[in-house]
């Protein structure tokens, strides 16, 4: 089975429509390890242990997690469904960067960066990381985003296990394009 496939299937599950799958999270997202199993075998979907260890361990964006008994799963952030993430609050660095493509940028420098579908903005440490966000849909546009600032101006930032940055939003007095000098 192409992981690919399954880490889609996976993050609709854990992220959207946890009943596609059959499955229950409970309030922090969690859900067990073998009712997913039971789920990929119930969609016709190869996917033993050893599978869904590789896709938690391996994949590139580290979106989900294993909890210490490795009997439950979650993914660690882009939740479109209620759940109360335990992430600790954290005091950004002065930037953070954003992906996203050419034709959401006049919305983006007008309105600000927000959720949507989501429960917070997503935030990259990094320029490699913001780059390949933004490639997802196209050729990537950068925004610099003056996250010091907005912490000091009251915004609560968050970082996950996978090192993204997470707030509720972002006005468009904190954003800029970022040119490469």
């Amino acid at each position: 089975m192409n992981d690919v496939r399954l880490s889609k299937r996976l993050s609709l599950w854990l992220r959207h429509d946890p009943g596609a799958g059959g499955l229950a999270l409970d309030a922090q997202g969690w859900t067990e390890v073998d009712a997913v199993l039971a789920g990929f075998a119930q969609a016709g979907m190869a996917c033993n242990w050893e599978d869904l260890l590789r896709l938690v361990e391996e994949s590139d964006k580290q979106r989900f997690e294993l909890s210490d008994d490795a009997a439950r799963i979650r993914a660690r952030q882009g939740h479109s469904v209620e759940v109360a993430l335990d992430w600790p609050r954290a005091d950004p660095p002065d930037l953070l960067w954003h992906g996203t493509v050419e034709r959401f940028l006049p919305m983006i420098l007008a309105e600000g960066l927000k959720p949507m579908r989501r429960h917070h903005v997503h935030l990259s440490g990094d320029l490699d990381t913001a780059t390949r966000v933004g490639q997802r849909r196209g050729t990537a546009v950068i925004l610099a985003v003056r996250a010091a600032a907005l912490a000091k101006a009251g915004r609560d930032f968050f970082l996950t296990s996978n090192g993204v940055w997470l707030t509720e939003q972002v006005p468009p007095a904190f954003l800029e394009p970022w040119e490469p000098k």
